[in-house]
């Protein structure tokens, strides 16, 4: 009872002195994200002295965040929808595995690309019809490719086509008439897809990596072009991807009919269900247009690593959602936006290659970016006010 005449009090001192809330709100909601990249960049500065603030060091830092930040303008989408993707690490290695077997077999690399792009879309496309709960549409889909590639392999390929198509066409129309639809928690999805993807990408190299002998323009995407010199070089084309793929998110989520009703959903289901907006499809679009950023990450991360490693991006997960959440995004749904997204992925970014620096271990660097996950979470309950017993 206390606790709420504090807060009414509190209520009536803000609506007098609007000023005062303008301030906070643009502290907690805009300016808080970015105050603190350029608080903890100080003090890595002083810290670490010129090998932290020379300039090659902070071409690094942009190259470092491509991979996480590419992702995590993805994941935004998703977490201002009230949903979460536990599997975009798994996702990426399985877009590297994929992108460097195409180019291994000869293929031209813009194929591997969309093939790579590709995969994203059908990641998010599974986890997005398990959480809309169709779930029987997902396991004839899966059955259906495995009889086919059975088929396949004892006949042939026109062969496994034709039993894959039927299979699957079945279990459509037995899901149909038969099968209700049971929608699944995003947790429990991405949990359960976390390691199925991530077996996935070990069976597509026969749980080895993949070196192709060249990745032609791919392999330059996360190389700078020196100018001169002076010690600058001109960005890398995928802090370039990172900057369009960030405006095209934006974009799509502020001028778009999409972009509000995954503000509605986020903010309130049931009331936008009422309002007319279908929520399954919504769901279904919102994870496969999420996850092709993922695919494209994917692709960042083979040009970075010059191989289709199935062990990479282990982690990845917590970063994504922790740069998501320092942006200002709410764990909650409703809330979050593409620039706060990619400044917690450059804090993210900082403190990593800060340690590095200051020649802390790793152990030292994963202590640390679990506080500011903690953190992230405490600020988001902060920013919603919320009360605690005490």
């Amino acid at each position: 009872m206390q606790g709420d005449v504090y807060e009414s009090d509190k209520q009536l001192e803000l609506e007098k002195n609007p000023l005062r809330q303008v301030v906070l709100d643009l502290v907690k909601y805009r300016l808080g994200p970015i105050i603190g990249l350029v608080v903890i960049w100080l003090f890595f500065a002083i810290l670490a002295g010129k090998d932290f603030r020379a300039i090659s060091n902070q071409q690094l830092i942009l190259l470092q965040t491509v991979v996480v930040g590419t992702a995590a303008v993805g994941a935004t989408m998703i977490i201002i929808s009230g949903g979460i993707d536990l599997s975009i690490g798994a996702t990426i290695a399985l877009t590297t595995m994929v992108v460097a077997l195409v180019v291994d077999k000869g293929l031209p690399i813009w194929v591997a690309c969309l093939c790579g792009m590709a995969t994203g879309v059908l990641v998010g496309l599974t986890i997005g019809a398990l959480v809309a709960g169709y779930v029987g549409r997902v396991a004839g889909v899966v059955m259906g490719v495995l009889l086919g590639m059975w088929a396949a392999t004892h006949l042939t390929w026109f062969g496994g086509v034709a039993v894959g198509l039927v299979t699957c066409a079945i279990f459509i129309l037995l899901n149909e008439k038969f099968i209700r639809i049971v929608p699944i928690s995003s947790f429990i999805v991405t949990l359960g897809l976390w390691g199925a993807v991530r077996g996935v990408a070990k069976w597509v190299g026969g749980n080895e990596p993949i070196y192709p002998d060249d990745l032609g323009w791919v392999g330059d995407l996360m190389v700078g072009i020196p100018l001169g010199k002076s010690g600058w070089s001109f960005p890398a084309p995928g802090v370039w991807i990172l900057i369009v793929s960030a405006i095209v998110m934006s974009f799509i989520l502020s001028y778009t009919q999409f972009g509000r009703h995954v503000f509605a959903i986020g903010s309130n289901e049931r009331t936008a269900l009422l309002c007319g907006i279908k929520i399954r499809r919504t769901q279904i679009k919102v994870y496969m247009l999420a996850i092709l950023f993922g695919g494209i990450a994917g692709i960042l991360q083979t040009s970075f690593l010059s191989m289709g490693d199935p062990t990479t991006a282990d982690g990845y997960e917590l970063q994504v959602i922790a740069a998501v959440v320092i942006g200002g995004a709410s764990l909650l749904g409703g809330e979050g936006s593409v620039l706060g997204t990619i400044v917690g992925a450059l804090i993210m970014t900082v403190v990593a290659n800060g340690c590095t620096k200051l020649g802390l271990d790793n152990y030292v660097q994963q202590i640390v970016t679990g506080a500011i996950i903690v953190l992230a979470v405490g600020l988001d309950q902060w920013r919603h006010g919320a009360k605690y017993a005490r």
